[in-house]
This record gives structure tokens, C-alpha cells and sequence, in this order.
């Protein structure tokens, strides 16, 4: 068990580490110039070269690199005495936990990652996320929840009256479901509910969770808010927990003990909800697990289109202003939560279903 947990762990590493160097050298081998974004077309050259050189512009491609590796780190070497260096030790940035010297000039620091400045407003991009993730994290939990309680729902209905008009529609439902694009959806559905039918229900096409009250007095909860982007983005997933809880469910229902269950005299709705769905749910619960990773990964579109301010909402605009720090901390920020759930996902299983095997 703790070689397969090792492996795992070594393994997600690499992952994280190939994302961060794909994303670092795709943005820096894009044509332009980071320091006139920050101040300006018109500004003189010596304040460029100031601004090139504060946001370690100066130095060249792969030292960047390896800076931004030795940054993001947990544990990194850093120039204590030097100033000039381009791993000084500055303890204006770096959240600092200790550091060990390892030498008259270097020491190892134990720190939470850095993950730069913004070019734009200046603020620690850790901040940045650290703000909008939670909003990300409510609308992907809440879409996976609603996905998944009505996908199994819809699933065991449709398995219960296979061939009927109601298992038809429902096929029809989850192809539906799964070949619509997150985008084309946001905004048909932001179309159909926000405008046409607005009067109806009430509903608006942009809005958060929490909003500031007309006198500024207060902040109020917004639940209506959740409503259109949860419906869009748990679509996809809706359609493919109703597929899988169906086929999962007609296959439960051919085991040897299901029939024994029913020439027991167990009542039909017994053999349905104790016995066949929680033995059907081993497949519904890894789809679901994953699912939710990309919901997490995926909401950017979503996001944007609806106004919600998460960290998708924030890559967009960080994109549009060529915010280099904020999108490639905001890019491994998906990457890292992506990793972690599949991660724990693949130790849960194994814990799980004894079939199985680690090896």
C-alpha cells in the first residue's frame, strides 16, 4: 500500500511539474512585452528597464525558469547576502516559515509557494486565487451534487422501466446531454431563462452568491444566482451519472442475488433501494469523483458567460490583459486540484472494492 501511495505521489509530481513547464515556456515564447503592460506604451526606457528587471525580465528564459521552479517550491534555495541575485532571499515576498543555512551566503527556506505578483493590479496572485477559488469550488460542488442525485435518480428510473418510452427519452436525454459544448449551453440557456423567459423566472444572466444590498448597508445571499450556472455546468455530468446508474443498475439486477432476494418475498421497492443500488453504485461513484475534478478544472467558460467571479472568470480577463503570473498560478492552481482528486480517488477505490489490486 504505501509503494502504490508513493508511486501515486511521484507520479501527480511529474504531472504538476510537465503543466508548469508547458504553461511557463508556451507564455514566454509569445511576442510581447510584460513591462509595458505593466506601465504603459508611452513610458521611458529607463523605467522599463526598471519594471524588466524588478519582475526578472532581465535575466534570460531558462534562469527565469529555474527561478520560477525554485519559487514554487516548498523547500528552495535562495542567495541570503545578495540583493542582485536572482534567488535573493526576499523576505518581502516569500512567506517564510524557517530556513537553514547551508552556507556563509545560501540557505534553504522553507516557505509557502510563490507564485509571483500580478503584472495588472499588483497583488499577490496566491491572494487572487486564494479570493476566488472558494466561489469556483461552491458552483462545482453544488452542480456535482445536483448532477448526481438526479442523474441516479433518472438512472434507476430508467433501468427499472427499461424499453419503455420513458427509458427511450432518457437515452435520447444523456446523448443529448453529453454532445452539447459547456459553452453553447451557458449561453443558451442564458438566452432561453435570462431574457425570453426572464419574467417568469426571475432570473438573471449575471450574479453571485453574495451581493451588495442597493443602500451598501449589507451583504445578502443570492441563491438564485446558483441556479442558471449549475444547471449548465452539471449538464454534461447529469447525463453521463444517468447512463452509468442505468447500466450499472440493468447489470445488478441479473446477479444471482437479486433473484434470490425476490423469491425470498422481499418487496420490489426492497431489492431496488437495499440490495441493487448500493451494489451498483461502485462505477457511478468513480465517474462522479472525476467528474467533479474537471467541473473544477472546466468552469471557465461558465464563469465568464454568467459573470461569476471565480477563478475562472479571473484566467479569462487575466488572458485578455496578458497577465502571464496570474494565469499560469491560476492554470496549476486547476492542475494541482485536478491531481489531488484523482489522487484520492485512486486510494479510495482501491479501499474500496477489494477486486482491486493495488499492484
Amino acid at each position: 500500500m504505501l509503494n502504490f501511495i508513493l508511486k501515486r505521489f511521484l507520479y501527480s509530481i511529474l504531472v504538476i511539474w510537465g503543466v508548469v513547464t508547458l504553461v511557463f515556456f508556451l507564455f514566454h515564447i509569445i511576442p510581447g512585452d510584460p513591462a509595458r503592460m505593466v506601465m504603459g506604451q508611452r513610458t521611458d526606457e529607463a523605467s522599463l528597464k526598471a519594471i524588466r528587471k524588478d519582475l526578472g525580465l532581465d535575466k534570460s528564459t531558462t534562469a527565469q525558469y529555474l527561478k520560477y521552479l525554485n519559487d514554487l517550491s516548498p523547500i528552495s534555495i535562495h542567495n541570503q547576502s545578495n540583493p542582485d541575485s536572482y534567488i535573493y532571499l526576499n523576505r518581502n515576498l516569500y512567506s517564510i516559515a524557517f530556513t537553514i543555512p547551508i552556507s556563509p551566503k545560501r540557505a534553504i527556506a522553507i516557505k509557502a509557494p510563490y507564485l509571483r505578483r500580478s503584472y495588472q493590479s499588483g497583488r499577490n496572485v496566491s491572494a487572487i486565487i486564494s479570493e476566488t477559488l472558494p466561489n469556483t469550488f461552491i458552483l462545482a460542488l453544488t452542480a456535482m451534487v445536483f448532477a448526481t442525485i438526479l442523474g441516479i435518480a433518472l438512472g434507476v428510473i430508467a433501468a427499472i422501466y427499461k424499453n419503455s418510452w420513458i427509458d427511450r427519452s432518457l437515452i435520447v436525454f444523456s446523448a443529448v446531454g453529453m454532445s452539447i459544448p459547456s459553452f453553447f449551453a451557458a449561453i443558451l440557456f442564458g438566452w432561453l431563462f435570462a431574457f425570453v423567459l426572464r419574467d417568469f423566472t426571475g432570473l438573471n444572466l449575471t450574479g453571485n452568491l453574495w451581493e451588495i444590498d442597493m443602500m451598501g448597508e449589507g451583504v445578502t445571499l443570492q441563491l438564485k444566482n446558483l441556479i442558471l450556472p449549475v444547471f449548465t455546468l452539471g449538464i454534461r455530468p447529469l447525463a453521463s451519472v444517468t447512463q452509468l446508474s442505468r447500466n450499472s443498475m440493468l447489470e445488478t439486477l441479473t446477479q444471482d442475488y437479486i433473484r434470490t432476494a425476490k423469491a425470498k418475498g422481499l418487496s420490489f421497492s426492497k431489492v431496488i433501494w437495499r440490495h441493487a443500488l448500493k451494489n451498483s453504485m461502485n462505477p457511478v461513484v468513480s465517474a462522479v469523483s472525476g467528474w467533479f475534478a474537471s467541473l473544477m478544472t472546466g468552469v471557465v467558460f461558465i464563469e465568464y458567460i454568467f459573470g461569476w467571479k471565480g477563478l475562472g472568470y479571473v484566467v479569462v480577463n487575466a488572458l485578455n490583459s496578458y497577465d502571464i503570473p496570474l494565469v499560469i498560478g491560476s492554470v496549476l492552481t486547476f492542475s494541482i486540484v485536478f491531481v489531488v482528486i484523482n489522487f484520492a480517488v485512486d486510494l479510495v477505490y482501491t479501499m474500496l472494492d477489494p477486486r482491486i489490486s493495488i499492484s
